[in-house]
């Protein structure tokens, strides 16, 4: 099951330093009871159910609004976000999963004060899930796809120990930003994708040397190395996720690898039902774009209108 969405231009994937990119922005800046900013892109009809689309590392609004978000428009309300210091929502300092879903709950509860289907695809997941388990009344059920749960034993990629250094960081992630030549850019998206195809137009509609740009690059590094202990604090919590769940994981994704994590949650949670898309890597909402798009309608099915569990 894979599809291939039609291919949408925002603006043409330039050469060069990552500071010579500008992308106008769409949708909203949400400003927050705590004093920050989301991001927010709206897609569908107001009075559709609502969907939360929480991207993964190193990724924005662009990437859920490529395939997924306009998919979804058909049926729901589809809110696209970045989470804090990415896209075009501002940092802020506490850089954890918590403050993070605290921040994107607050903006969306302005947004629209129905409590939505949460989306969460990677770390995005792992954001997912910390705010399933702080507020659960505040939303009807979770969508994972590829999404970490569980930890793991590898250690941390060199590349991003260096960024994650205060001083050698800085220089590091400049370094990399204006010198590292576009070939090496596709690669490694290529390499987010296998084994899958990256689709046609992707690249210039999600701009991936934007996530290069430093201050970022050093961000995405401290988070992921610290993401393997905040998701140790979580695990034992799970037991007390009742909502739906519906997650989705590919058997070829060996970035965050399902035996390690879907199967895992899987076999935890009864209200979690698993969809393993054979012969997938890390990215079905590009390449199974329906699958994904049929697991958030069995969760809005499984859901009463009051976003209880039915």
């Amino acid at each position: 099951m894979r599809s291939r969405a039609p291919a949408p231009l925002e603006m043409p994937l330039r050469r060069g330093p990552m500071r010579a990119l500008k992308t106008r922005r769409k949708g909203d800046l949400i400003a927050t009871p705590s004093g920050h900013e989301i991001h927010v892109e709206s897609f569908g009809a107001p009075y559709a159910p609502p969907v939360v689309l929480i991207h993964g590392a190193s990724g924005s609004t662009y990437d859920m609004s490529f395939a997924l978000a306009p998919a979804l428009a058909q049926d729901f309300r589809v809110y696209a976000l970045d989470r804090p210091g990415y896209g075009h929502s501002p940092r802020m300092q506490d850089e954890s999963l918590t403050a993070q879903a605290r921040v994107i709950r607050e903006a969306m509860a302005i947004v629209d004060p129905r409590a939505p289907i949460v989306l969460g695809q990677s770390y995005g997941g792992a954001v997912a899930l910390r705010w399933a388990l702080d507020a659960p009344e505040t939303l009807a059920a979770l969508v994972l796809v590829s999404s970490p749960s569980h930890d793991w034993e590898t250690g941390h990629p060199l590349l991003h120990r260096i960024l994650a250094a205060p001083v050698l960081g800085w220089w590091a992630a400049e370094l990399i930003a204006f010198t590292v030549p576009e070939f090496i850019v596709e690669n490694r998206l290529a390499e987010v994708f296998a084994p899958d195809a990256v689709p046609e137009g992707y690249a210039d509609h999600f701009q991936p040397r934007k996530s290069i740009h430093p201050p970022r690059h050093r961000m995405n590094a401290r988070q992921r190395i610290a993401l393997r202990d905040e998701i140790k604090t979580m695990v034992p919590c799970y037991d007390a996720l009742t909502l739906p769940i519906e997650s989705l994981h590919g058997t070829a994704d060996v970035i965050v690898p399902d035996s390690i994590h879907a199967l895992a949650l899987e076999a935890r949670l009864p209200s979690n039902r698993l969809t393993r898309l054979d012969g997938i890597g890390h990215m079905p909402h590009h390449v199974a774009t329906e699958a994904v798009v049929e697991a958030v309608k069995r969760a809005a099915r499984r859901c009463n209108p009051d976003g209880k569990t039915s």
